[in-house]
């Protein structure tokens, strides 16, 4: 396996990560301009070559994120791999930052799938006029939280003050964004009632601690690791926000999906399909495997290949705010797009097509054992 690293320039607390047997980032709709990530694994059936059968190799794009566990734990316990050498697919792997990078390297060839947040899906979806992504299910919900400084004590307490997200425009980017309007303060590019400063992650954490911004909307385990590790406090689970009717389930929204190029789905369909079953059995694995196992496979992987494990308090609480499902929530995408179209971050656009069910359906199907991920 080939392993690539890429940066970009991932009581009521939810469902909970067993409660559900089966998530971000970019400016949207600018998600596909700039110069793309690449690896040095061959395209396969590259330019005039329409190969028939399963794919040479697939290139799979993921971050070194909790988010992103299903992928973290599918190419740690050969989940992928199992699945897809059985048709002499082989599988190559590439660690991105952030979710641009992974949707330039998409649109450029060079990966064929990724683990992305729910936005720069959407954004390149409409960016592209439907050619180019498929989301294909999901992976992660819910785990993302507004963390200030213990001395802000709500909303109005936020004027003038500076606020991070990973990355305008994206998941969380917007999700700020949005409250931060529900509760009457205005924000734009150029500033507003509350400063917003696109930052990434590991930064985010020492500017908090230096105090020079004083808080954040994130993803987990950064959330977490700003309250146990820097002294924030919880000002918004955005987990409260979502009431079910979007997505069927209170405190339920979507975090990280599973995404692939259509010009490969449509060349090697029964590779998408073995990569499928390699997802399903690495959510099964998460949902129904000893928390300890999940929690040392998980931190493993991580100091692979981010460069360190996490506090064990960290990964705990945040996996606490985790769900791991293959559902895609796909009821939650025309309220993430008009979010974005509301905070001046993207055009309005059809999203037909964007889900594509059909090889998690076939790859549910191929499992028959009826205690699959999302079944």
């Amino acid at each position: 396996m080939e392993n690539i690293r890429y940066t970009a320039a991932g009581p009521h607390r939810g469902p909970g990560r067993r409660a559900l047997l089966a998530g971000g980032t970019g400016l949207l709709g600018l998600l596909v301009v700039g110069a793309a990530a690449t690896t040095t694994v061959p395209r396969p059936g590259a330019a005039g070559s329409v190969p028939a059968g399963p794919a040479g190799a697939l290139r799979l794009g993921f971050f070194a994120n909790l988010t992103h566990a299903p992928a973290l734990v599918g190419t740690a316990k050969g989940f992928f791999a199992a699945q897809l050498e059985g048709s002499g697919t082989q599988l190559a792997t590439s660690v991105f930052g952030a979710g641009p990078a992974a949707v330039e390297a998409l649109n450029a060839g060079a990966i064929d799938a990724a683990y992305l947040g729910p936005n720069p899906a959407i954004a390149a979806f409409a960016a592209s006029g439907g050619q180019g992504v498929r989301v294909l299910a999901g992976a992660a919900a819910g785990g993302a939280q507004l963390v200030v400084r213990a001395s802000l004590a709500n909303a109005a307490a936020l004027r003038g003050t500076t606020l991070a997200t990973p990355q305008l425009g994206g998941t969380q980017d917007v999700a700020l964004r949005t409250w931060l309007a529900t509760q009457g303060l205005e924000t734009d590019l150029a500033g507003g009632d509350v400063g917003i400063t696109p930052t990434a992650n590991a930064q985010t954490l020492e500017l908090f601690r230096a105090g020079k911004i004083d808080g954040a909307w994130l993803p987990e385990p950064w959330a977490s690791r700003l309250v146990l590790e820097a002294g924030a406090k919880v000002l918004v689970d955005e987990a409260e926000l979502w009431d079910g009717a979007d997505t069927g389930a209170p405190g339920l929204f979507p975090t990280t999906v599973l995404a692939v190029s259509p010009d490969f789905a449509t060349r090697h369909p029964d590779t998408v399909d073995a990569l499928l079953q390699g997802h399903l059995a690495a959510l099964d694995w998460i949902n129904t495997a000893r928390e300890t196992d999940v929690l040392a496979t998980l931190n493993a992987r991580i100091a692979e290949t981010a460069g360190a494990a996490l506090a064990p308090a960290v990964i705990k609480r945040a996996l606490g705010k985790l769900s791991f499902t293959a559902d895609p929530l796909a009821g939650a995408y025309p309220r993430l797009l008009g979010n974005a179209v509301a905070a001046g971050l993207a055009e309005p656009a059809s999203l037909d097509g964007l889900i594509d069910s059909t090889h998690l359906a076939r790859a549910r199907a191929a499992t028959s054992t009826g205690t699959e991920a999302g079944a």
